[in-house]
């Protein structure tokens, strides 16, 4: 086997557009944080071109296309996952149930193909992820210190779907060039009760302000135990070839100081905002920003 039959081994480069070295370092750079993220897979949809046929849930027009195509997807999809081990139930059936662990890799392009479809997709693509999601769920239940849970459980699924829109939401704040108007965000919330819809959770908020008041009613069943600290570990500190510890360090501090302090203090985070203000912040703004340029270059055409 060759190191490219692998789909794990990023593909050979061809310096297409070679007259023009910036272009050919872009689409190099490309081609490798395409292949980090979502592996062999290919995008969803070409957001280059005009949208043909079924738009999906959101469409062009929407607050989520605009949020979900920034890079700082990156730093809120690592807060939402860290922000989901304080609920005791939820890290139960990730300890009980998941491998994370073994394969890494395999988890963060499954997760990456779920999102971009979802997002991305056509009504039935979209509707066929959510339900192969909640497939996976049926085997993911068992018991918590005597109590219950299940995977499908709708206030579960809730807590997992509002992280997700927490965290997309405030790192976008945080790190993009052009911050959403409280109505936009509003609007953005809004549109993200389709997805909890979907999936058949609870009611979902429609609004940020929907948004605070749930987390605040949902914060006395919070709480970090060993099990959701040995993974925030993990989730920090990941095995990660050489080249891309420096990029992830910086995701993973942007990710922890876009927390709520009590949620760092419970997972024995570092709290330190003159720092995430003055060096995390700024470094996390340039390192998205120039991967979403990077992966704003036009597709290299096929051989």
């Amino acid at each position: 086997m060759s190191p490219h039959d692998d789909p794990r081994t990023p593909p050979a480069w061809s310096p297409s557009g070679a007259g023009d070295p910036i272009e050919a370092v872009r689409r190099r750079l490309q081609q490798s944080i395409r292949h980090f993220l979502v592996g062999p897979a290919t995008p969803v949809r070409d957001l280059s071109a005009d949208v043909r046929g079924d738009p999906g849930y959101f469409g062009p027009g929407s607050i989520t296309w605009r949020v979900h195509a920034d890079a700082s997807m990156l730093v809120g999809g690592l807060r939402s996952l860290l922000l989901q081990t304080m609920h005791p139930l939820a890290m139960a059936g990730v300890a009980d149930h998941s491998g994370y662990r073994d394969d890494p890799t395999g988890r963060l392009w499954r997760t990456a193909a779920y999102v971009g479809t979802v997002t991305f997709g056509t009504k039935a693509e979209a509707r066929k992820a959510v339900a192969r999601v909640r497939k996976v769920h049926t085997r993911v239940q068992g018991t918590y210190r005597g109590q219950p849970y299940a995977a499908n459980d709708p206030h579960l699924l809730l807590w997992v779907q509002h992280t997700l829109v927490d965290s997309f939401l405030v790192t976008y704040q945080r790190l993009s060039a052009t911050p959403l108007t409280p109505a936009e965000a509003d609007r953005y919330v809004a549109e993200q009760a389709t997805v909890a819809r979907l999936f058949g959770a609870e009611p979902a908020a429609t609004s940020v302000a929907e948004l605070r008041q749930w987390f605040d009613a949902v914060r006395p069943e919070l709480h970090a135990g060993s099990s959701a600290r040995d993974a925030v570990r993990f989730l920090l500190m990941p095995p990660l070839e050489l080249a891309m510890r420096g990029p992830y360090s910086v995701i993973a501090a942007a990710a922890v100081g876009s927390l709520p302090w009590w949620v760092r203090w419970d997972l024995r985070l570092p709290i330190l905002p003159v720092t995430d203000l003055v060096a995390v912040r700024p470094m996390a703004k340039a390192l998205t920003r120039g991967i979403g340029w990077a992966l704003s270059a036009p597709a290299a055409a096929a051989p």
